[in-house]
């Protein structure tokens, strides 16, 4: 049903050739569900995991466009002094946020050749009150190093609200 899709994808723009294609689709998804005909077109999307026939067609479409040189041109071979440098489409906004906090907590894991870790740096009122580091198993993962800093750091801080009682 896709062939070809993105030279006669503008005959979807009429709802009779739209009715037509989801027709199609229809009745494919009540055979793989064997469902009743009573059952809606999107249930059936739905139920099956399917996307609707006519997203897909206007997807395949607009890949074709942008890979082909119609319209905004991404991902096409181009000589390199064509390219386009980054940093003239990105814009960074810096933002510093004042912190209502007394206290604050900069964690990170990592899992390198060097071994898996996990560290913790505890700020009060700007000034370091504490820092962690702890050696994790070898099978832990980079996620679960992460994880575990952030468990750390949650366990000083239950200590200090602790404290300040």
């Amino acid at each position: 049903m896709l062939y070809g899709a993105p030279v006669w994808k503008n005959v979807l723009n009429r709802s009779c050739y739209k009715a037509k294609i989801n027709r199609i689709q229809r009745h494919i998804s009540l055979r793989i569900f064997r469902a009743y005909r009573t059952v809606s077109n999107e249930a059936l999307c739905v139920i099956n995991g399917l996307t609707p026939i006519h997203i897909k067609i206007d997807k395949i479409g607009r890949v074709y466009e942008i890979t082909q040189g119609i319209g905004t041109q991404y991902d096409r071979d181009m000589e390199l002094e064509n390219w386009t440098h980054p940093a003239t489409h990105i814009k960074t906004i810096e933002w510093v946020e004042e912190s209502l906090h007394p206290i604050q907590a900069y964690t990170d894991g990592n899992n390198s050749d060097f071994g898996v870790g996990a560290g913790v740096v505890i700020f009060l009122d700007n000034n370091i009150i504490k820092t962690m580091q702890y050696r994790l198993n070898a099978r832990c993962s980079n996620n679960q190093a992460e994880q575990m800093a952030i468990l750390k750091a949650l366990e000083i801080y239950k200590i200090w609200k602790r404290m300040k009682k």
